[in-house]
């Protein structure tokens, strides 16, 4: 129910007004000039004020003033006598909802009062839509402060290395972890440098192609790879990355970091454990073929007795044969226990991977025509002088191509023209792929599977399997890798990468 308050000098107007209005359901105060008005609607505070416009004192003009500098929610109708239509107009002018003229009739007011009561339910909806508005904006600006905060916590405590570039590859956010691992500070990098600056060419290249709008490319799946720290040191990470979008639109890319180092660290650890353990478990296994050894030793040096005893020189020479022949195969064997048990890092220095590998092909080469194996070597023009280790890269592929000669010689199908091949390939990301492939015996599943096992050889007597376990033993040690593939009867392809470093001088892949 509406409360109404009516202002009028004339007390029987009023009188009249009022039973009329509480007969009509109202809720009715009244007041006989402008300042009593006022003073009621301070105190009863009134929905509906219905003044007349001339009052002694002050009149309905300024009690109009009054109601709406106190209070907005009140609607005021003025009520004019005849010929006042100026002082109407400028009434409404000031706020007042509706204006009747004298005699006020039942109709006319009934139709005041009805505008006077949709107006004040507008007010009221709108009142309650903007408080619900503002508690709902209010609500989610706590929550968007909330996730915000949230995320902004969740990124800086990572132990991941979190970068997030704009379109343009520049990086907008670099956080801590990521300090940690590539050695700069947020001020060096945010708003001044870009993913090229601190990722690989590939990986920039995968970014770079994204951002031009190449649809294939969403997300960066999880790999290993390094990354070169402000020291130049070349870190092993982890990496993915996702390109970011906005209502389809393509807003930028954000790259993660999992710091490598103590894991590869901890796995050297487990390999050195591993490798002395296995050194002392294979003392026994290694037994028959010092053994073997020994024999050839004792049947070598029993020919050279009887060649000098007799005076027989061709004895002579078979002896001395078997005694070197024998002799080989001891400093092999001890060399390669050398090599497995000791920890050894790589010692860069300036080298061309491409004379390397030839000079194992010429090592090698007489070898092979000898045993009618061709041997193809095929070399990366653009590959000159990097720093690398040159004594890993000798003695990985020198053993890598002895094995594939063995392959060949191992085959049943003595109808193939076997061929052992070497190949180099410069790589993005700083890495040298050398092939060595054969066409010889090729290995089965299960081989493969145990093929850098512990003294694990396909050889017999004449293979200690150490050859392969310190292959890969040195890979490691260079942060490369090394892979096989290969096929019953069709042969064999090892992969290895090995980083380098630019040279300090000289030419270098171009």
């Amino acid at each position: 129910m509406n409360k109404i308050l009516l202002i009028d000098d004339e007390t029987d107007i009023l009188r009249v007004l009022s039973l009329s209005l509480k007969a009509d359901g109202y809720e009715v105060v009244t007041a006989t000039d402008g300042e009593k008005g006022l003073a009621i609607f301070e105190k009863e505070k009134p929905d509906i004020i219905l003044t007349d416009i001339k009052m002694p004192g002050m009149d309905g003009i300024e009690v109009l003033k009054e109601i709406k500098q106190r209070s907005d929610e009140s609607e005021v109708i003025i009520v004019t006598g005849h010929g006042d239509i100026d002082v109407a107009i400028e009434a409404l002018q000031y706020g007042a909802s509706d204006f009747i003229n004298k005699p006020v009739r039942d109709q006319a007011l009934a139709v005041s009062l009805k505008r006077a009561r949709e107006r004040l339910d507008v007010k009221r909806q709108l009142r309650e839509y903007t408080l619900d508005l503002e508690s709902k904006v209010e609500i989610a600006t706590r929550e968007l402060r909330r996730q915000s905060s949230f995320q902004i916590k969740l990124i800086r405590s990572s132990n991941d290395g979190i970068l997030a570039a704009d379109q343009d590859l520049r990086i907008i956010i670099f956080n801590p972890g990521a300090e940690k691992i590539f050695g700069y500070s947020q001020q060096e990098v945010i708003s001044r440098m870009g993913l090229p600056d601190l990722l690989s060419p590939e990986l920039t290249e995968g970014f770079r192609r994204a951002m031009a709008g190449d649809d294939s490319i969403t997300e960066f799946p999880w790999r290993e790879t390094t990354i070169v720290s402000r020291k130049g040191d070349q870190m092993p990470v982890r990496f993915s990355g996702t390109i970011l979008y906005e209502k389809n639109r393509m807003i930028g890319a954000v790259a993660f970091f999992q710091d490598l180092r103590e894991i590869k660290r901890l796995q050297q650890e487990l390999l050195q454990s591993e490798r002395l353990a296995a050194i002392g478990q294979t003392v026994a296994g290694l037994a028959h073929g010092i053994k073997n050894i020994l024999h050839g030793l004792k049947g070598g040096s029993y020919l050279v007795d009887i060649g000098i005893k007799r005076n027989d020189t061709a004895k002579l020479k078979n002896g001395w044969g078997s005694i070197k022949r024998n002799i080989n195969r001891t400093s092999d064997l001890v060399m390669d226990l050398l090599t497995f048990a000791k920890e050894r890092a790589p010692e860069y220095e300036d080298c061309v991977p491409n004379e390397i590998a030839a000079d194992v092909a010429e090592l090698l080469g007489e070898h092979a025509r000898s045993n009618d194996i061709e041997l193809a070597l095929e070399l990366d023009s653009t590959i000159g002088t990097v720093s690398m280790d040159p004594r890993t890269v000798h003695r990985v592929l020198l053993n890598l191509m002895n094995n594939a000669i063995d392959a060949c010689l191992f085959d049943e199908n003595t109808q193939k023209n076997w061929r052992v091949g070497l190949k180099t390939t410069g790589e993005n990301g700083n890495v040298i792929r050398f092939d060595v492939t054969d066409n010889g015996v090729g290995m089965n599943e299960e081989v493969r599977s145990r093929l850098f096992a512990s003294f694990f050889s396909t050889k017999g007597h004449r293979g200690t399997g150490l050859g392969l376990m310190n292959t890969r033993k040195m890979i490691d040690e260079h942060q490369g890798t090394i892979a096989v593939t290969s096929e019953p009867g069709e042969g064999t392809v090892f992969t290895v990468r090995l980083p380098y470093r630019p040279p300090e001088a000289g030419p270098h892949i171009s």
